[in-house]
């Protein structure tokens, strides 16, 4: 199969990009995988629960829910989904080749590609993580900070660096008080947000400490078991939430050595815009973001993605339609 573009993602980048360029009529083809990279269809809001910040959803609206409704109306316009995960990308030529994990040895090609395959939140994979994921455990503040069931309640956030910091100091505008547990004896923050962290009165930093054991009434995270990671001393403490900031993995396995990427795997992108290192391929969402990490940011690269794509294939059609008219196609 050929198309003019294909879509490799299915979180809000991934259909912001498909709406796009199906109104366009570029008839997109989108490939949003099957539990690619360990997650369902829709990407990381698929593990999150009320979404209180998404315009036009002044209730909210549950994370499943809202990539639901982006999937209808990408197929509304005529985006051609597919449930299954690319395996095999070649970009070392147009048209890109790629082949799928169901069916390796039949290659397809694609004139453009955006990648928006995301990123996942690293866990420590806690005994109760799992059943208190979205009941008093997260992986991001700024998401599930504000929800009610940690609202005046005691709150530990682990990690040590920027992010923690930023989150720690996010989530005093609601908890009770928040507790930041650092393996080490040191922040790795810089200094300006270690000191705001170490100065906050609703913060206690706890060094040489890591969570062991999530605790909860079979509903709700109520206690978390904290080890002294140099005398192995451990306590049990209040917690009604947990917030992992330890880093994300980006899901760039599929360009490692054909495109730029960062020292944490990133995509690079040219400042401004969705450009890769690669003409014709195009990163949106949280596989190039680790700043915003937010499902409005994300779509709104996956509209830049989109028009880049539609503005480059435009623009090489026009070149082949000329070298064409002049004999040299």
């Amino acid at each position: 199969m050929h198309s003019k573009v294909v879509i490799i993602g299915s979180g809000p980048a991934a259909h912001t990009a498909a709406i796009y360029l199906a109104r366009a009529e570029l008839s997109p083809v989108l490939y949003e995988g099957f539990m690619a990279n360990g997650i369902a269809a829709g990407g990381q809001l698929t593990t999150t629960t009320d979404i209180e910040n998404f315009p036009g959803f002044p209730k909210g609206i549950m994370g499943g829910e809202l990539m639901e409704e982006m999937k209808k109306q990408s197929e509304r316009f005529g985006t051609k989904i597919i449930s299954e995960t690319v395996a095999k990308l070649d970009l070392s030529s147009r048209p890109f080749k790629y082949e799928l994990e169901w069916s390796l040895g039949d290659v397809h090609t694609a004139d453009a590609i955006i990648l928006a395959t995301g990123a996942s939140a690293r866990r420590l994979n806690l005994p109760g993580e799992e059943k208190y994921w979205q009941s008093g455990v997260s992986a991001c503040a700024v998401c599930d900070g504000a929800v009610p069931i940690f609202r005046n309640k005691p709150l530990v956030v682990i990690g040590g660096g920027d992010s923690a910091a930023e989150e720690a100091t996010f989530l005093t505008k609601y908890g009770s008080h928040v507790t930041v547990l650092v393996r080490k004896d040191q922040l790795r923050a810089s200094s300006i947000m270690a000191k705001r962290l170490l100065e906050h009165p609703k913060v206690t930093v706890r060094f040489l400490s890591k969570g062991v054991e999530i605790k909860g009434d079979g509903k709700l995270m109520t206690h978390l078991v904290v080890e002294n990671t140099s005398t192995g001393e451990q306590e049990t403490i209040e917690a009604n939430g947990l917030f992992y900031a330890i880093g994300h993995d980006p899901a760039t396995t599929l360009v490692k050595g054909q495109l730029e990427t960062d020292s944490e795997g990133y995509i690079v992108t040219k400042p401004g815009t969705p450009l890769t290192s690669v003409e014709g391929v195009f990163a949106a969402g949280d596989v190039q973001d680790k700043r915003y990490r937010q499902a409005i940011t994300s779509a709104g690269s996956g509209c830049m993605a989109a028009l880049d794509a539609e503005k480059f294939l435009s623009e090489h059609e026009a070149d082949g339609r000329e070298g064409a008219s002049q004999g040299k196609i």
